[in-house]
């Protein structure tokens, strides 16, 4: 167990009675605990902790690393047992946490062990908690769209591929650490079915989440986007992967937000976004995005801050965007703003739906996109549909007399 803490009183008493209150037991529990030069009284807290608790406990007080990779890395290599959890000096464990994420990973073998996750005074990744699985793939299911450090992961693995965090990061180092850890570990279970871990918001504002700069998360996004693609030849787990970053990193810089910003932030946040798009945004990764958020990458690939007004302004008012139906497959498109308007640079397929789209609110119709076997069956259906039209025709001819000459239509 690895606990860095900064400044982390009074929700530091929380997080270390949860970690004693485990149903593993003490004789299997180890806590490294790292003081990033706190001065709000966590160090004193921390070595008082070690001189009490029945749980082996070393205390490591160092002067502030800026950021929570440093005391982590500390940590990793003090670290002894078969597993490592970071626990999160702010967040605290439910009472069956550590022994039902140790007993997951001894059943199925797999490095990392993801439990469920509930917010308290904040939101909380939700879409990967729909069934418990000892095994999960990386490329189909959603725990890609959870990176963050809260997880259960075998010290060996770690130790075989040298893991670490950036520490030249101040955000989302952690997403690095986890993403190498499910593309190149032996395997990813989930438990769904008992919260295992409270991610909890502090009411001073001091979450590590909530400071840094938009030009610090866009490197952090860019980091991401290179160890994708170091790692995960080009293809469609290439492109499954890297949604995540396009959708959970470089879109939440050009949110709603975007159309209160002075002009000069947003073209700003265009040129650090300029190389990302030109060097990772794909046909491959667009395609497997809603169409609301692909159009809006789109205007941010163009560099087009009107165009992107214009689709925020959209979404915003609720609008419910028609759907139209073209070719011969009768392909959907959803009509956001400037479609068929070939000035604006925006394509066609930008508006194709290509993936399950909800239109406008939660509760209202779904629109997907036609499957190549409605497409085959439907061939059937349109051939039936046009002898039937044909012989609609020949009867009303043969009722109304011999068909008028082309000079008579």
């Amino acid at each position: 167990m690895i606990v860095g803490a900064y400044e982390a009183m009074p929700y530091l008493i929380r997080c270390l009675e949860s970690v004693e209150a485990q149903t593993l037991g003490p004789d299997r529990i180890e806590i490294v605990a790292i003081d990033d030069g706190s001065t709000d009284g966590t160090g004193e807290y921390l070595e008082a902790f070690a001189a009490r608790t029945t749980i082996p406990t070393r205390v490591v007080r160092q002067a502030n690393s800026g950021g929570p990779s440093g005391p982590r890395n500390v940590g990793l290599g003090m670290a002894r047992g078969r597993y490592v959890f970071f626990l999160d000096a702010d967040d605290y464990f439910a009472d069956e946490s550590l022994e039902r994420m140790v007993a997951m990973a001894d059943r199925a073998g797999t490095d990392v062990v993801l439990g469920k996750v509930e917010g308290v005074n904040r939101g909380a990744p939700g879409s990967m908690w729909n069934r418990t699985a000892e095994r999960v793939d990386i490329y189909t299911s959603q725990v890609i769209y959870t990176l963050s450090a809260q997880k259960l992961f075998r010290r060996e693995l770690i130790e075989r591929l040298g893991l670490r965090f950036d520490e030249t990061l101040k955000t989302g180092e952690d997403a690095l650490f986890t993403m190498e850890a499910y593309i190149r570990g032996n395997g990813v279970s989930v438990i769904a079915d008992y919260t295992c871990y409270y991610l909890v918001g502090r009411d001073d504002g001091k979450h590590v989440t909530k400071t840094g700069s938009y030009a610090l998360r866009f490197e952090a996004t860019g980091a991401l986007m290179a160890l994708i693609t170091a790692l995960v030849p080009a293809g469609p787990k290439r492109d499954r992967l890297m949604v995540r970053p396009f959708t959970v990193g470089l879109i939440q810089q050009f949110g709603h937000g975007t159309l209160k910003q002075p002009e000069r932030i947003g073209r700003h946040k265009l040129e650090l976004a300029a190389p990302l798009m030109e060097r990772y945004w794909t046909p491959g990764v667009a395609a497997r995005i809603k169409v609301n958020e692909r159009l809006r990458l789109e205007c941010v690939a163009l560099g087009r801050l009107d165009l992107l007004a214009d689709m925020l302004a959209f979404i915003r008012a609720g609008t419910v965007p028609e759907v139209v139906h073209r070719g011969r497959a009768r392909t959907p498109y959803l009509v956001f703003p400037h479609f068929g308007d070939k000035r604006s640079g925006l394509q066609d397929a930008s508006y194709e739906v290509t993936v399950p789209d909800w239109l406008g609110k939660p509760g209202l119709r779904r629109i997907e996109a036609p499957k190549a076997v409605r497409r085959r069956k439907s061939l059937t259906r349109r051939v039936a549909r046009r002898v039937r039209t044909q012989l609609r025709t020949l009867t009303a001819l043969r009722s109304h007399g011999p068909a008028p000459t082309r000079l008579e239509r």
